[in-house]
């Protein structure tokens, strides 16, 4: 990026040399500038003056003088080195090694190859770190997307996942269009907790199947010996030194200490396969079109995994938004709109190369912003890193020990799990701690998805149990002799019966009945036909029916659902003192 800028700062640098210039044999009609009264001081230190050369005899020379003294002083500003941007890419940098081994085991349980999950994870990291809502998310091959397509290689072949990845991206580009995102905000806090904590247990798990299938003892043995080495050195390098993300100096370490003393450690290689680590252009992937038929059959068969798939990434990704929000303390929040669209497009390109798609990665974005990695050059370094070492550095990177990489992921998890919620239960309510139980176990024995909306639904239902116990009311005879029934708590549709029991209709001897909602909110449509059903019932038995302090959209709604806009009941109206809430539909607001 800055070679792109200082070659464009020569671009108009020479233009307007040019322009001062003027093209040959014809003389500039700019007038000459003025004689300089002080030398320039070029140098760093104000104190030293560099000596100037006398000043050139013709407006031309003095242009070119100028210009190219402009030209230096813009290539050493843009050279300056940045600290900020130095720890974007560090991190991006270490975030690369860490999707190695996720991307080849996602791969894996796709049932594709692992170079095509490790491209996945480049192509998308890009895209997504371009055009995503949040910098320092990490994205790539992800194992909810992979459990999702499996089924889709497996019955109907490979052929299927790209142009299911790519009609996937389509739904979620759409999704951040109409602006579907917005609705992750309703996810309750309770869900967020059993989100992580599940996740963490998934990931912790995933980093222990790496100690199994080993060949003998020696093996083993190094396996816990450098994965122990790893998170040690992963606490004591931060205390010496914060210059290197202590990630990036404890695989060095590690992967020197293997090859000092030679261990019998398991590497990226030894993972993924010799073919994947073969480095070179035969492991770029090829640009195609979808090798499928283009008929309503096709169509039929990926439509179903393409929206699970986009509602799966989704739903990862932009919880991922929100845990980074929290993590990031910058004042900024994140756009699920450009994230839902970021995704989409990454998965689109995905598509395009063959790959499986995928999503946004907790583990790795929590590696990226604790590295400081909190800008989108952090995602598009770890993209370009990626994507450079399987080209020209593949060997190298095969020789990678893998539990360094399973000792860093392993913190991430501790990190990840929210141990606070442990000191929750019993100062929280039962149902919120029975969702966060509930939440954590679906994501380890199912999937996210079905987890989080599981959380929502039963959340969403207790507080609407809870809310609708809430209706009451006060009966109190007034001076001009009415029956007043003050109303309080809200009344929408899980309401409704609680709020229709505060009237015993044949037992009330006064002939006028005010219903007072001074107290209350009218919050739906189940709640203004109930309203009417009341008074209604309360009519039939003789009574003259004023409804009082309603909000101006309510009063609208229930004259509309009268013909000639004018109830049987009376609406007092007090611009002063009825109340003005959220409407209970847009035809008010309009």
């Amino acid at each position: 990026m800055r070679l792109l800028t200082l070659a464009t700062a020569i671009f108009v640098n020479g233009l307007h040399v040019q322009a001062n210039i003027g093209p040959p044999g014809i003389t500039s009609s700019m007038p000459p500038p003025p004689a300089l009264s002080s030398p320039t001081i070029l140098s760093d230190n104000p104190e030293v003056v560099p000596t100037m050369p006398a000043p050139p005899s013709n407006t031309t020379e003095l242009a070119i003088v100028t210009q190219f003294e402009n030209l230096r002083v813009n290539a050493k500003t843009l050279l300056r080195f940045d600290p900020e941007s130095s720890t974007n890419m560090l991190s991006g940098a270490v975030v690369a090694l860490a999707m190695i081994p996720e991307a080849v085991g996602f791969s894996f349980v796709a049932g594709i190859s692992p170079i095509m999950g490790l491209w996945t994870t480049v192509v998308l990291g890009f895209m997504a770190a371009c055009f995503g809502g949040r910098p320092g998310i990490m994205s790539g091959a992800s194992g909810a997307v992979a459990v999702v397509v499996a089924p889709l290689v497996a019955t109907h072949g490979v052929q299927y996942l790209a142009p299911c990845a790519i009609l996937a991206g389509i739904i979620q580009c759409a999704a951040g269009y109409f602006k579907v995102g917005k609705w992750i905000r309703l996810v309750p806090h309770p869900v967020m907790l059993g989100f992580v904590n599940g996740l963490a247990i998934v990931m912790t798990k995933s980093q222990l199947s790496h100690f199994s299938g080993l060949d003998n003892k020696a093996a083993k043995a190094t396996m816990i010996g450098l994965t122990a080495l790893t998170m040690i050195a992963m606490k004591v390098i931060p205390l010496v030194t914060k210059a290197v993300p202590a990630s990036l100096l404890t695989i060095l370490i590690t992967t020197l200490v293997s090859k000092v003393f030679s261990l019998p450690a398991k590497t990226l290689m030894d993972v993924a396969g010799a073919e994947t680590f073969k480095g070179g252009f035969s492991v770029l992937p090829k640009l195609a079109l979808p090798k499928i038929p283009f008929t309503l059959k096709s169509l039929k068969i990926i439509l179903p995994f393409a929206f699970t798939m986009a509602t799966v990434g989704l739903i990862e990704s932009l919880l991922t938004l929100q845990l980074v929000d929290g993590l990031v303390d910058d004042g900024k929040r994140g756009s699920t709109s450009k994230e839902c669209r970021g995704q989409g497009i990454g998965n689109i390109f995905s598509g395009v190369i063959g790959g499986m798609g995928g999503c946004a990665l907790i583990g790795q974005s929590l590696i990226n912003v604790e590295a400081g990695g909190t800008g989108k050059l952090a995602g598009i370094t770890m993209s370009a890193t990626l994507g450079l070492g399987l080209l020209a550095f593949a060997p190298l990177l095969g020789q990678i020990p893998l539990a360094s990489l399973v000792g860093i992921m392993l913190l991430v998890c501790q990190q990840t799990f929210a141990w606070s919620s442990l000191r929750l239960f019993g100062k929280i309510p039962k149902l919120d701690a029975l969702i966060i139980v509930l939440v954590s176990y679906i994501t380890v024995v199912e999937d996210l998805a079905i987890a989080v909306v599981s959380g929502t639904i039963l959340s969403a239902l207790s507080f609407a149990w809870k809310q609708s116990t809430q209706v009451h009311s006060t009966q109190l005879v007034d001076s001009s002799g009415f029956r007043v029934f003050q109303l309080f708590g809200p009344i929408f549709f899980g309401s409704t019966q609680r709020f229709e029991s505060q009237f015993d209709v044949k037992n009330i001897p006064e002939s006028e009945v005010v219903i007072d909602f001074g107290g209350s909110r009218v919050y739906d449509h189940s709640a203004l036909e109930t309203i009417t059903t009341v008074a209604d019932k309360l009519r039939e038995n003789g009574k003259k029916v004023h409804l009082r302090r309603l909000s101006p959209d309510c009063q609208l709604l229930l004259g509309n659902m009268h013909e000639g806009g004018t109830p049987p009941f009376q609406i007092e109206r007090d611009e002063q003192r009825d109340p003005r809430y959220s409407p209970v539909s847009d035809a008010y607001a309009k």
